[in-house]
């Protein structure tokens, strides 16, 4: 009777431990669902010469811009149309003058790969703009689509 329950139990083991394996294969994040929409929306819409940075994000210099280029702690002079993937436009700034650090990650990250007079096409994944919480206008797990111009450097 002890072989047979100890059977028992060890194919119950077994069992679960192939469920639990099997289950977590099928998990996907939001940072690879963003990609992947990202990818889509690069080839529906014909973006040749986009880069992916190892964060996530995906930039296109437009103009290469002159140096010098921004550091973490520059104060910037930007001017940006913003979009989500659909082509609802959510908000155009022109000339907003601030330090680069209060800007969302992507864009902190984005901004110093060009030099001032630049201009890029930046496509910002969810976990790298607002995530899962959103902003006001900007539901969560939102991707944001940049026109990014980078007017001057403050120091």
């Amino acid at each position: 009777m002890k072989k047979y329950l100890t059977l028992l139990c060890l194919l119950v083991i077994g069992l679960s431990s192939c469920q639990k394996v099997y289950t977590s294969k099928l998990k996907v994040t939001q940072a690879e669902i963003d990609d992947q929409k990202i990818q889509d929306y690069i080839a529906a819409n014909n973006i040749t010469g986009a880069v992916k940075d190892p964060t996530g994000i995906y930039y296109k210099i437009l103009i290469p811009g002159t140096t010098p280029n921004p550091v973490s702690n520059s104060i910037v002079k930007v001017t940006y149309a913003l979009t989500f993937l659909n082509g609802v436009t959510i908000g155009n700034v022109e000339g907003q003058t601030a330090q680069l650090t209060t800007f969302i990650r992507g864009v902190q990250i984005a901004l110093p790969k060009m030099g001032t007079g630049g201009r890029m096409l930046l496509l910002v994944p969810s976990g790298l703009a607002y995530g899962a919480v959103g902003s006001s206008n900007i539901p969560e797990n939102s991707i944001l689509n940049y026109t990014l111009d980078l007017n001057g450097i403050a120091n």
